[in-house]
């Protein structure tokens, strides 16, 4: 299963909406297929393995990460190739959440009389796809935040620049989180102060969507990110027609949302489009108030903190628009693990919320 479920990641931002899913087959005692789910709309993990084995998928074992599929989608039953495959058992990391499965794949293998079990590794089967997780159990988005910042928490000097805080091997880490994003979200002031493009640096993987958020659509129009090919939305609340039409006559999207009591877009409407759209997984690059006001409004899931070892004094304080919190009631990160990347310190965790 360890080596199904690495399988599994080659899947990575290729995907989605699907679930990453890699198999493998196993015949006394020797494995005689390997496969993985490649890309959207193509052929399901069990499928590939089991043409990878060829006839030697008879009488034997399948090891796959998530539960087959009992339905014809983009794609034939996955459950019908395992039984005309002549697989004797099926053992599954995790049952698929998806209504039209969750069980119903299992059930159907056993009504043709294949052993099946379910739950080895399902921990790590249900971390590696979190976004399809929590898209399907609470209709929204997997929301990550990920933040760079000095030792005295900045994550921009005083005048909002934030290139570059970090060192190489902590911006290698930040764009392998892109890769398995749907959606990059950063504030109109990063889009003024860096002029990022938010590129993947990889045209191999699928498409994915850049999310500005702007309350007064004051984004330059000559902004490098405009410059690249993919989705854009803007997420503002202001009223101003003509000025929303000239990102329009760009070809991207401007969605009007609320704003909440500090006059900041609201968490919920932004993330209830994004989830309409099968956005699974949202990735939080910035700047301050975005990040601050997506920790107070209790949206992330899962944070990334980098740590550079400089300090530079008054600047961009990431949690500047975090309200006081007594000693007792902390935002507090859970599952917590540490990792040194050469002079940087990455701290990554979930964010535990309180019931």
């Amino acid at each position: 299963m360890t080596e199904a479920l690495d399988l599994a990641r080659r899947g990575r931002g290729r995907v989605s909406p699907n679930p990453m899913v890699g198999a493998v087959l196993v015949r006394d005692g020797k494995v005689v297929g390997r496969g993985w789910h490649r890309r959207f709309g193509g052929p399901h993990a069990e499928v590939e393995t089991i043409a990878d084995a060829g006839s030697k998928a008879r009488g034997a074992t399948l090891y796959v990460t998530m539960e087959p599929c009992c339905f014809h989608g983009k794609t034939p039953a996955c459950t019908h190739a395992v039984r005309l495959a002549g697989i004797k058992r099926v053992v599954v990391a995790t049952l698929d959440p998806n209504p039209r499965v969750n069980g119903r794949g299992m059930r159907c293998l056993r009504e043709a009389d294949i052993e099946t079990s379910v739950g080895l590794l399902a921990g790590e089967a249900r971390r590696l796809n979190e976004g399809y997780f929590t898209s399907l159990r609470k209709h929204r988005p997997f929301v990550i935040l990920k933040v760079a910042a000095t030792l005295d928490g900045m994550v921009a000097d005083a005048t909002g620049h934030s290139k570059w805080i970090t060192g190489p091997k902590a911006r290698a880490i930040g764009r392998e989180l892109r890769l398995g994003a749907d959606a990059i979200v950063v504030g109109v002031g990063t889009v003024i102060a860096d002029n990022p493009r938010l590129t993947r640096r990889t045209k191999s993987r699928g498409q994915y969507v850049r999310v500005i958020l702007d309350s007064e659509l004051s984004t330059p129009l000559k902004s490098l990110l405009f410059t690249e090919p993919g989705p854009i939305l803007i997420f503002t609340s202001s009223n101003d027609a003509s000025r929303a039409e000239c990102f329009w006559a760009k070809n991207v999207e401007v969605v009007r949302v609320s704003e909440d009591d500090g006059g900041l877009l609201k968490w919920k409407e932004i993330l209830a489009e994004l989830h309409r759209r099968q956005v699974q997984t949202v990735l939080i690059e910035g700047g301050a108030t975005v990040a601050s006001s997506a920790l107070e409004a209790g949206v992330v899931d899962k944070m990334y903190v980098f740590q550079s070892p400089r300090m530079l004094g008054p600047g961009r304080l990431f949690t500047s628009g975090i309200a006081p919190r007594p000693r007792s009631h902390p935002i507090q990160l859970v599952r917590v693990e540490h990792r040194c990347l050469g002079r940087d310190f990455l701290t990554e965790g979930y964010v535990h919320r309180a019931h």
